[in-house]
């Protein structure tokens, strides 16, 4: 697999922060959405995010140009087709993010490895949106992506061994620890984690503590760096949302309902930091 050329489809939250890390490792990035406005916004956070660095004093101006030079733009998708690994990273909807593998099945290289950073949809249902599924693969990046460490690498049924072993190297060199997991809902931190978010919404949402409080009593009695009300507000309700929606029909198990209040808040657009206003406000 060629790693000199990566595209990502969709400059929201994670695709902006993934062509970050992809052109902090020397890479060259296709990044693409439907509109302008859309990756301006991408590209402000990825500027935004080099700046730290710079201010820390950690990555000089020169190399923070450099860096962001690496990244193209387009609302085109023939601007992909010479990249040896194209990354989807759409809205956490499954008719949306078939329609655009199905696009990419027919403007990629035929030899190039398509992912999805899907967080709970399953590779092997995905697969079947692309030609050569064989060359189909989840890598599940986490939020936010230039700080953490972990990718998920998930098989579906059509994977080949070639397209794991690509997509693993693909992460080792962006500096990323890949696990290996198997494809199921949620795959396996979010099968662990979100579940544990949407009980401290019910939590909040019995009244029997303060959100506040509720995540003191995770950070301060489990060690969690941060607390799951503050984190939700992190990942976005809407996307915890989805997972929790995607576990309850996948699994058909009670345990797996998704909290009244956390539905509530997303109907009432109160999606967390990106909304300025989820169990936090961040006016």
């Amino acid at each position: 697999m060629n790693l000199t050329h990566v595209g990502i489809v969709g400059a929201g939250q994670m695709g902006s922060g993934i062509a970050q890390v992809c052109a902090a490792a020397g890479l060259d990035v296709s990044l693409v959405d439907v509109s302008d406005a859309a990756l301006d916004r991408g590209i402000a956070a990825i500027a935004a995010g080099f700046e730290r660095q710079v201010k820390k004093g950690t990555l000089s101006a020169d190399a923070q140009a450099a860096m962001l030079s690496r990244i193209r733009t387009a609302t085109d998708h023939r601007s992909l087709e010479g990249s040896g690994i194209v990354i989807e990273a759409a809205t956490e909807n499954l008719e949306l993010k078939l329609r655009i593998l199905k696009q990419l099945s027919e403007t990629v290289a035929p030899h190039a490895v398509i992912a999805s950073n899907t967080s709970s949809i399953s590779i092997t249902q995905l697969a079947a949106a692309v030609t050569a599924p064989e060359r189909f693969i989840g890598i599940h990046f986490f939020n936010p992506v230039p700080l953490m460490g972990l990718v998920e690498v998930i098989r579906g049924l059509q994977t080949s061994d070639a397209t794991a072993a690509s997509a693993q190297a693909f992460a080792k060199t962006i500096g990323k620890t890949p696990v290996l997991v198997r494809n199921s809902p949620g795959f396996v931190v979010n099968r662990i984690l979100v579940p544990m978010i949407n009980e401290a919404v019910m939590v909040l949402q019995e009244g029997l503590a303060t959100a506040e409080d509720i995540d003191n009593g995770m950070k301060l009695g489990c060690n969690h760096p941060i607390g799951p009300l503050a984190l939700a507000d992190l990942i976005g309700l809407d996307t915890v949302l989805a997972i929790m929606q995607v576990f309850a029909e996948e699994f058909g198990d009670p345990k797996y309902r998704p909290a009244p209040l956390l539905k509530e808040m997303v109907c009432a657009g109160r999606l967390g930091r990106k909304s300025k206003r989820g169990f936090y406000s961040y006016e």
